[in-house]
């Protein structure tokens, strides 16, 4: 868990990964990123082009592309894919007209050779919403459960208030290739968290 890659990264040279952070348009990618760094997210525009922010976390300083979700950016997704430590990608969990879009431009982002084994982590986002669909319901009409050449683990949340993140770092909680949603132990936890979980898939992919 979390403990021991604490352990393996101390006193060692700080280490910096990249991320990219990808969704439909209005998914809650920009909203999440600056969620994850700390900021205010009471204003936020769509973002036309990309956004970089640069998370700290146990010794790792994650470098997280925002690249936009509108159709006419979607063809320029797959020139940010190289050297790619992980994937994060953002639903609108409340938007299920638009679950079909999603699940296909998430298939086609998985089949790229660029993230060949690259972990894979899934946010559920704007659970606040009364019409939100429930993590589980979303990661089976995805077929996560196909997903045998990676890692990969779905969380429900909301960036706009911070809450519904939940991950548990045991052995027992992790998602491995070829098991569902269904096999999660999980706590309410915080952003940070959901960091630490990404820290630790990507130093388990490095080693």
């Amino acid at each position: 868990g979390l403990l021991s890659v604490i352990q393996k990264l101390k006193g060692s040279p700080e280490q910096e990964l990249r991320i990219v952070l990808l969704g439909l348009d209005n998914a809650g990618k920009t909203t999440l990123l600056k969620r994850l760094a700390s900021e205010e997210v009471s204003t936020i525009t769509p973002t036309q082009g990309f956004n970089i922010k640069s998370v700290h976390s146990h010794g790792l300083k994650l470098n997280v592309w925002d690249i936009g979700g509108q159709r006419s950016i979607r063809p320029y997704w797959k020139k940010y894919l190289g050297s790619t430590d992980l994937l994060i990608y953002v639903i609108d969990s409340a938007d299920q007209k638009r679950f079909e879009e999603t699940g296909q431009e998430l298939a086609e982002l998985t089949e790229d050779e660029s993230l060949t084994g690259v972990p894979l982590l899934v946010f559920a986002n704007k659970q606040d919403l009364v019409t939100a669909a429930p993590a589980a319901e979303i990661a089976e009409g995805l077929s996560l459960h196909t997903y045998r050449d990676r890692e990969w683990q779905i969380q429900a949340c909301s960036a706009l208030s911070g809450e519904g993140v939940q991950v548990e770092m045991g052995a027992s909680g992790l998602c491995r290739a070829g098991r569902g949603p269904k096999g999660l132990r999980s706590h309410p936890s915080s952003f940070q968290d959901g960091m630490n979980w990404i820290s630790s898939q990507i130093v388990n992919r490095k080693k």
